[in-house]
């Protein structure tokens, strides 16, 4: 696809292809990028006329009172103010993207599951068409919670645009290769990275190499950051020089377009006669970014015991509760495994998260069956999971010696609040009935 008008900081006029892979270091940084020379004001926010006509508009993404090192907003200097991307709303059906709360009296969120991959559609459908929810959790009007989706698209959105006023998404690709087009510039991504959205960013979703499918998880508070490294210091999990933010690329297109917005769990749409994607040049910390899986650097119990899961967390969202996360973003990925004299996988447990995992590629160590690459699984809170019999046999038996394990990606949305079905999840997505039964095997070995 051509894209008119796309440029950037070095030349006047460029086409797209040379423009995409331009990203700026950095997680959380004051970024500022132009795509015309002198766009970007100096000195000041809001001056009483800008560069060649453009309008000053500021996109806030916490209160304008929040404390400083969680203070987020981005200035962008527009060809239109975002006033006219707006018009009259029309309610509209989206049938498989729900929001919490979405209990349903006759299905059972109660108990492990776990499902195989969602097929590819044969259909035409975008990235609105294309989202189906697999799980609910809090409350979308109270800003608490998540949700959790799958993303089936075969096709590009045609002067289509999209925006969610209610949450944060985090996407993570498992199979094709897609493309953000967003206010503040273009996001290419593919398996083993990741990409967030920010709440309230206008965006439009192309396919690049398809079909795309890929898992999202909808984060309705507050958005995601680096945890805490508490003992392990300034170094390794995700650093964040790896995090890159586009740099402003705007499109001045005159055409017959529609806008979709999420706002409290409903979806509205409004026509406009333009392109919404024209910022010519921003500067802020609120706005898009991506991550290469490959960076993480995991670390682990050197002599032994299996340290918790959570010191594989890419991102956190916090909750209320200190040390209690709104959602946490674990990553388990290719690493050595050393430790002496000690159960290595994942021990059983049962625990207040609740935890929602997903398989990027190759398999993973607790359940060497059955979990497969575009597979999701569901272990709720105060629900016992662990090991199958076969995994827990070979890690009782075999010999301790240092083991790199390969070929292995899988991820979790963990979230303090139970997880519910949606009628997708329990009725239509390929839920594997005898998951139940990995356990049933298990012998007691107890001897008095």
């Amino acid at each position: 696809m051509n894209y008119p008008a796309a440029k950037n900081e070095i030349s006047k006029k460029t086409d797209y292809a040379s423009n995409r892979t331009k990203y700026m270091s950095g997680f959380g940084n004051d970024f500022e990028t132009e795509a015309l020379p002198g766009a970007l004001p100096q000195g000041r926010n809001s001056p009483q006329k800008c560069s060649y006509g453009l309008y000053g508009e500021q996109l806030s993404g916490t209160a304008f009172t929040a404390p400083n090192h969680q203070n987020e907003r981005t200035w962008c200097y527009r060809i239109r103010p975002s006033v006219k991307h707006s018009h009259r709303y029309k309610k509209i059906d989206v049938p498989h993207w729900k929001s919490a709360p979405n209990i349903i009296d006759d299905i059972v969120s109660l108990g492990q599951y776990r499902w195989d991959p969602i097929p590819h559609s044969k259909a035409n459908q975008n990235w609105i068409d294309g989202i189906r929810t697999m799980t609910t959790a809090g409350n979308v009007n109270t800003q608490v919670g998540m949700a959790s989706h799958v993303y089936l698209v075969t096709q590009s959105m045609q002067n289509e645009y999209f925006y969610s006023a209610d949450s944060e998404l985090l996407v993570v690709p498992q199979d094709g290769e897609i493309r953000f087009v967003t206010e503040l510039g273009i996001i290419e991504a593919s398996p083993k990275e990741i990409v967030i959205i920010p709440r309230g960013l206008v965006y439009r979703v192309e396919v690049m190499k398809g079909p795309c499918r890929g898992f999202i998880c909808e984060n309705y508070g507050q958005k995601f950051s680096l945890p805490n490294r508490g003992p392990i210091g300034a170094n390794c999990l995700a650093n964040r020089r790896d995090f890159k933010t586009p740099v402003a690329y705007y499109e001045d297109i005159d055409a017959p377009s529609k806008v979709t917005i999420k706002w409290c769990g409903q979806f509205h749409i409004t026509e406009i006669n333009h392109s919404p994607i024209d910022v010519v040049a921003w500067h802020g910390n609120y706005g898009p970014c991506k991550y290469n899986l490959s960076n993480y650097c995991p670390v682990g119990a050197l002599l032994f015991d299996h340290p918790d899961p959570s010191i594989y967390t890419v991102l956190t969202a916090p909750s209320g509760i200190n040390g209690t996360a709104n959602i946490d973003f674990v990553l388990f990925r290719e690493r050595w495994s050393v430790a002496e004299k000690t159960f290595r996988p994942p021990w059983y447990h049962k625990n207040i998260m609740s935890e929602l995992m997903g398989n990027i590629y190759g398999q993973y160590d607790a359940k060497p069956e059955g979990f497969v690459p575009g597979g999701m699984s569901l272990h709720n809170m105060m629900l016992p999971h662990g090991p199958d019999k076969d995994a827990f046999e070979k890690a009782s038996n075999g010999e301790l010696a240092p083991t790199k394990l390969e070929n292995t990606m899988s991820f979790m949305f963990e979230t303090r609040f139970p997880q519910h079905l949606t009628e997708y999840s329990a009725t239509e997505a390929p839920m594997q009935d005898n998951y139940i039964d990995c356990w049933s095997d298990i012998e007691k070995n107890f001897v008095y």
